[in-house]
């Protein structure tokens, strides 16, 4: 039985944190217990490195495109190492094998009459690399918006090739009338659905404004638009192109798991894309929610997108890790507060599961010489515990395999409450004190079982306590779904060792957030780190707006020793005659760049709140080229 599975392809336009992590931690457990499962898995991830969003980025760092996606993969993988994440490959779209098999994947779409060029007109999303048509921007006034991100579109008229999309609506929507679970939750399914039943039209798949990408194969001027390139590592990591045998082992995907905001990506241009070269589609997308911290979108400007290390070096890996599973329920939006997380780890983990492994170690070392003793004669309360366990290990075999992840955990948790109630039920402090050794043996027995089992069940999301369980109750096999098919699988006579609890409590009056620590942490910067930064004074001699734009202004400004070019965006503030004469603050030594097409060499500095911009200026006349620091 083979598993195929994969998480988005990460885009290296900023550092990773809490949120792109989730996806993977996800996707690790539901890897993890396919395994358990019996299962050939395979577990793909990666980073998606091309597109104006990077090339942008790159450029704001004054870096190589190429030696900036290196820097940000890299740390990616070393995450994804730390965060002990078990992919068994990770894909960069700055691959050679990936970039060649995206030029054979296109040009077999064009082959098959799929692909023709024509001129785009319309909005385009930068941040998310997205086209949009009119009746799809989101319009305040004379401003419009991406329905994803709210962030300003921009007006982009180019020559493109083009994907004939439109043409596989009904094909699509087949597809999903004979496979109803082929996209979840249902909600993200219906979502889908109305947007195959209010048509397609064809999407833009090329690109001539910058080069940062893959070239067509047939006309090396147009780039591959970056949300087709970065699709097409899900084939051309498993070797379409290059190793058939490969390649057929592993095909069709059967599960991509993403976020919902690229769902419709996945969900009908990809299936649309495969049908186009004839591959099957994939078994299922589940399009889980969006993550936010103590209530607030992930964002740098508010200070939370941190790196979860941070948190897993306060809290544990394997907390983390459970707390993103247990308390978000997987499928919708969550939110990851620190105050919840410590709630489950001093409740459900150290109370409710860890102090009964240690009750049960303890009395084991006290009254049986540290040996698992041998259950006796079975009774009510023993037959009971087992059939607790046995409705439970259904439940979580259903469960995790229809990605309720949630739900397991709830259930394993129930019968955690069934073996502590075993246990402060059939009082074993009261079988030892009145001597009745043989049933105590059968009750302790009984107790370190089921909490062998709770280890094996949650072996996916916790690996490193699982392990330390194991180790506790001298289970040295290699732990498997046989091992949950029987009651009775820890050996009588071998030695428990009785240690420290499980997990470790938090002072919850005393504890400090990672986010409130860590952000501070991570924003400061040190004397050395500003002293790069060129700030000089310059007296602006020429403004003009720039054609077709609402908000540039191009400025020629006198920096003492030279004349600059700088274009700026405050037109909707500022009158080019009202700048002329000013003397304002420069970054003197920030790389070039393009706006409009026109070069700005340098940027200056302004002040902003709400809808009120001013320029950073200096008190009294001084000299222009004079150093600020």
């Amino acid at each position: 039985m083979k598993f195929y599975i994969t998480t988005p392809i990460y885009y290296v336009n900023s550092e990773p944190h809490i949120g792109s992590a989730y996806t993977t931690i996800v996707a690790d457990i539901i890897a993890r217990y396919k395994r358990f499962m019996g299962y050939d898995v395979f577990f793909l991830t990666g980073t998606d490195e091309h597109g104006q969003k990077v090339l942008q980025a790159a450029q704001q760092t004054g870096k190589d495109p190429q030696k900036f996606c290196d820097e940000l993969a890299e740390k990616f993988k070393q995450l994804w190492k730390e965060l002990k994440i078990t992919n068994d490959h990770f894909i960069r779209t700055t691959d050679e094998m990936h970039m060649k098999t995206v030029q054979e994947f296109v040009a077999r779409m064009k082959e098959n009459g799929d692909v023709y060029k024509g001129v785009y007109k319309g909005w385009y999303c930068v941040p998310c690399e997205t086209f949009w048509n009119e009746d799809e921007v989101v319009k305040e006034g004379d401003e419009r918006f991406c329905p994803e991100c709210r962030r300003p579109v921009k007006w982009v008229e180019e020559e493109n090739y083009f994907f004939r999309l439109s043409k596989y609506r009904d094909a699509l929507l087949k597809h999903y009338e004979e496979h109803p679970d082929f996209v979840e939750p249902d909600f993200r399914r219906n979502e889908m659905l109305k947007i195959l039943e209010g048509g397609l039209k064809d999407l833009s798949i090329t690109r001539t404004s910058f080069k940062w990408g893959v070239p067509m194969k047939d006309d090396p001027e147009h780039v591959i638009y970056v949300w087709v390139d970065a699709l097409i590592n899900y084939v051309s990591a498993i070797g379409y192109g290059w190793n058939e045998e490969m390649f057929n082992k592993w095909w069709p995907a059967d599960l991509h798991l993403i976020g919902k905001e690229i769902n419709r990506f996945h969900s009908i241009i990809w299936p649309a894309m495969l049908m186009s070269v004839g591959l099957p589609l994939p078994e299922k997308v589940f399009a889980h929610g969006w993550l936010t911290v103590n209530g607030q979108k992930i964002s740098k400007s508010l200070g939370n997108a941190i790196d979860p290390r941070f948190f897993v070096k306060q809290y544990g890996n394997d907390v983390v890790r459970y707390y993103l599973i247990r308390d978000i329920a997987f499928g919708k939006d969550g939110d990851f507060s620190e105050e919840r997380l410590v709630h489950r780890l001093n409740s459900d983990l150290a109370n409710d599961y860890g102090n009964l492994l240690h009750r049960i170690t303890a009395m084991i070392n006290k009254y049986f010489d540290g040996k698992i003793p041998s259950p006796a004669n079975e009774e009510g309360p023993d037959s009971w515990l087992k059939e607790r366990f046995f409705k439970t290990k259904n439940a979580y075999y259903d469960l995790m395999d229809s990605y309720k992840l949630t739900e397991a955990l709830d259930r394993i948790w129930e019968f955690i409450a069934d073996a502590n109630k075993y246990f402060n039920d059939t009082k074993p402090w009261v079988l030892a004190k009145e001597g009745r050794s043989e049933r105590l043996g059968t009750v302790l027995y009984n107790s370190l079982e089921a909490v062998f089992k709770v280890a094996l069940m949650t072996l996916p999301v916790m690996p490193d306590t699982s392990q330390e369980v194991f180790r506790r109750v001298s289970f040295d096999e290699d732990p498997h779904k046989d091992h949950l098919e029987t009651w009775g699988v820890l050996r009588a006579g071998r030695s428990v060792h009785h240690g420290e609890p499980l997990f470790r409590k938090i002072d919850t009056k005393t504890f400090k957030k990672v986010v409130e620590t860590v952000s501070v942490e991570q924003n400061l910067i040190t004397i050395d780190d500003f002293a790069k930064v060129d700030l000089r004074t310059a007296r602006v001699l020429e403004a003009e707006r720039v054609p077709n734009s609402r908000k540039l202004i191009k400025l020629i400004v006198d920096l003492g020793t030279e004349k600059r070019q700088i274009v700026a965006g405050v037109a909707e503030y500022y009158e080019p005659e009202d700048l002329v004469g000013k003397i304002i603050i420069v970054v003197a030594n920030l790389k070039p760049a393009k706006l409009m097409g026109i070069e700005s060499q340098g940027m200056l500095l302004a002040a902003k709140s709400g809808d009120t911009l001013r320029l950073l200026t200096v008190d009294g006349d001084i000299a222009p080229g004079a150093k600020v620091s």
